[in-house]
């Protein structure tokens, strides 16, 4: 252990340092993982500087290793805790009291008529004044080309029933 602590240089302790840095770095910077990549290469390289062995390589990828599992708890930790900079953790909310929706309001399309476009069994495809929908009968095959109308829409889901010969005209 005397052996590899004497073979420490300036030019190791700034390879760890850089190379920790670059991994903390990456932590943070959300992307292709660059920062990463290049943390591991000069942590990697400073073993390659540092050891004079195969053994010493080992203690100090070990070492290395430990040292960047606890670096990763604690931010782990402090993440989960909100103890991270505002700037790095996304507060707002996108839920619908915000007035976000993932799925546009189809509740006007109620009482309209169509056609179907493909065979529902139970779900298809139908025509609204032009425009192609995934649509849903309430359970009962419907062909293809005959007159729907649309009944409930709650969110993308737009629920049909088979408009009867009568109703047509």
């Amino acid at each position: 252990m005397a052996e590899l602590l004497s073979s420490i240089t300036i030019l190791s302790v700034a390879l760890f340092v850089v190379g920790v840095g670059l991994m903390v770095a990456e932590f943070f910077i959300p992307g292709f993982g660059v920062c990463g990549i290049l943390g591991i290469i000069l942590l990697a390289a400073d073993v390659f500087v540092t050891a004079k062995s195969v053994e010493q390589g080992l203690i100090l990828a070990a070492f290395i290793f430990i040292i960047l599992i606890i670096l990763f708890i604690i931010f782990s930790v402090l993440a989960s805790h909100g103890k991270l900079p505002r700037r790095l953790v996304l507060r707002q909310a996108t839920d619908s009291e915000s007035g976000f929706s993932s799925a546009k309001d189809m509740s006007c399309l109620v009482g309209t008529v169509g056609v179907t476009l493909t065979p529902l069994r139970p779900a298809g495809n139908a025509d609204f004044n032009g425009v192609r929908l995934d649509v849903v009968s309430q359970g009962d095959y419907i062909d293809g080309n005959v007159p729907v109308e649309v009944v409930e829409a709650s969110g993308n889901r737009i629920i049909v029933k088979k408009k009867t010969e009568s109703e047509v005209k």
